[in-house]
């Protein structure tokens, strides 16, 4: 049975320019090939389990050369594969696109394409360079800047600058003198604004403005790095006030988020609205214990009215526990026990079976939830505890200190660790490209530390949601930033505050 081969374009960089049909083929992938070019974002989506072939290419250095590619794609679409080419920018604008797809074409294999944002339009979009504009131009024309090697330019220079359009050269900064003379050669006025945008939509994007007559010298001055592409028109001169990324709170920002993978988005979506580049690398995961008696034997009592407080310490314990509940019974089985919850994200995970937390404490940890909760307990309360089967002490601790306090601790689910297949963390880190670690509990310090062994911790800055976090991450050696609230939105402003401290980020 013959698979199915998907062209998808993962858009320039910002993973939020990949469209939504490129996002659903991508998550029913078999098996993904991938360009050097793709975002750490977007590599995030690919679902766990899915075959990876790395066909990176950038600057001449190729892993797989363009015919091994294309049969990779012919030989695992053939074993009935469904088949993602994940292609930066868009797959038929310089995307050789046209080329993967002769050899399926040959041999009758199905295919589709999804088409990708092109880094022709959306660079210069976060750059505050409209492409088009009726006062300085009326088209715009996208043009390669890269030759095949002993092969000379195929650019009718004269013709572009006829045009009097605005021109993008993509893969074009190691042939940039070449492409500027040629402009100057076919007449164009030397002082016609142009410009060089590196890593565009991505953290480190950068502007090089100049002229025709002037942009080479400039970027030898300024050390261009790739990827980037160069735009020359009048509309390149609209930038300084149309320019918009770099005024968002934390432009400039790449953060790691680490937490558990089922809850990973709700903080990354934050960060980025912010203007943040985010990788998000689930640190943990969580799964029931393999030996559920304790729970279901704490379940029966619990429907028999044998316990006053059912208290949850995250919200993975409220999912295990309550879909244990309701597999052996409903939520009748409460019979009226009050429930507590450690802060705001585990009462959201109660809302979602339709039950609000009787008891949240003033500070989000498990020492102010044991105190706390003790204070409003009436002598010889029992109390349920289903959580981690390594859980805080400090809760148990606090709560024992209750007069006649009968407490169940019960192990509902481990904490196992989880690393990227795709992403090198150890590289990032060691590369200085990690701005911050973003930390949402002690056990994501550990399934991080976890993933990168013996890496040097003090290149880490750490923003951490609570104190207990906080203190993981400085056993090994990382600075440290605490929200002031044990939630999503004071971690987000801590990172903020942190940014403004270290990268001289402005609001």
């Amino acid at each position: 049975m013959k698979g199915k081969v998907w062209l998808v374009g993962a858009g320039p960089g910002d993973m939020g320019l990949m469209t939504l049909k490129g996002r659903e083929v991508l998550s029913q992938a078999d098996v993904v090939v991938y360009d050097a070019l793709v975002s750490g974002g977007v590599l995030g989506l690919i679902p766990e389990g899915a075959k990876l072939v790395f066909a990176g290419k950038r600057s001449g250095n190729h892993f797989l050369r363009q015919e091994e590619t294309n049969k990779v794609l012919l030989e695992e679409a053939l074993a009935g594969k469904r088949v993602v080419r994940l292609k930066g920018g868009d797959p038929f604008v310089f995307g050789r696109g046209g080329e993967e797809l002769e050899l399926l074409v040959e041999h009758g294999v199905p295919f589709e394409i999804v088409p990708g944002v092109t880094s022709a339009f959306a660079v210069p979009a976060y750059n505050g360079i409209p492409v088009t504009h009726r006062d300085f131009c009326s088209s715009v024309h996208i043009i390669t800047g890269h030759r095949r090697a002993d092969h000379s330019y195929d650019i009718d220079f004269d013709a572009l600058v006829r045009t009097k359009g605005t021109l993008v050269f993509l893969m074009g900064i190691a042939a940039l003198p070449d492409l500027m003379n040629g402009l100057l050669a076919a007449g164009m006025d030397p002082e016609m604004p142009a410009a060089v945008l590196e890593r565009g939509t991505t953290s480190k994007q950068r502007r090089v403005s100049a002229t025709v007559g002037t942009l080479e010298r400039v970027c030898s001055e300024r050390v261009i790095q790739t990827p980037a592409i160069i735009v020359v028109g009048k509309v390149c001169g609209l930038a300084d006030t149309f320019g918009w990324a770099e005024k968002r709170p934390l432009a400039g920002v790449r953060a790691l988020v680490t937490r558990p993978k089922e809850l990973v988005s709700t903080l990354a979506n934050l960060l980025r609205e912010k203007g943040a580049e985010v990788l998000e690398l689930p640190a943990i995961c969580t799964v029931p214990v393999n030996d559920m008696a304790d729970v279901d034997a704490a379940i029966e009592r619990l429907s028999k009215g044998g316990y006053d407080w059912l208290v949850f310490t995250s919200p993975s314990g409220v999912s295990i526990f309550f879909d244990r509940l309701i597999a052996l019974h409903d939520l009748r089985a409460l019979n009226g026990v009050k429930l507590a919850a450690i802060g705001q994200g585990t009462q959201k995970a109660l809302l979602k079976y339709g039950l609000r937390a009787d008891f949240l404490p003033s500070v989000y940890d498990g020492e102010t939830l044991g105190r706390e909760l003790r204070s409003v307990c009436v002598p010889g309360s029992r109390v349920l505890i289903p959580r981690a089967a390594i859980g805080n002490h400090e809760l148990i601790e606090e709560l024992e200190k209750g007069e006649g306090f009968e407490i169940t601790d019960v192990a509902t689910y481990d904490t196992e660790y989880a690393t990227s297949d795709v992403i090198d963390e150890r590289g990032e880190i060691e590369r200085g490209d990690i701005d911050f670690a973003v930390f949402t509990s002690a056990s994501t310090v550990r399934g991080f530390a976890a993933a990168v062994p013996d890496v040097d911790y003090s290149r880490v800055n750490a923003v951490c949601i609570g104190k207990q976090t906080a203190a993981e991450a400085r056993k090994r050696g990382m600075r440290t930033w605490v929200a002031e609230k044990a939630t999503l939105e004071a971690l987000v402003k801590a990172v903020e505050e942190a940014a403004r401290e270290t990268m001289g980020n402005q609001e």
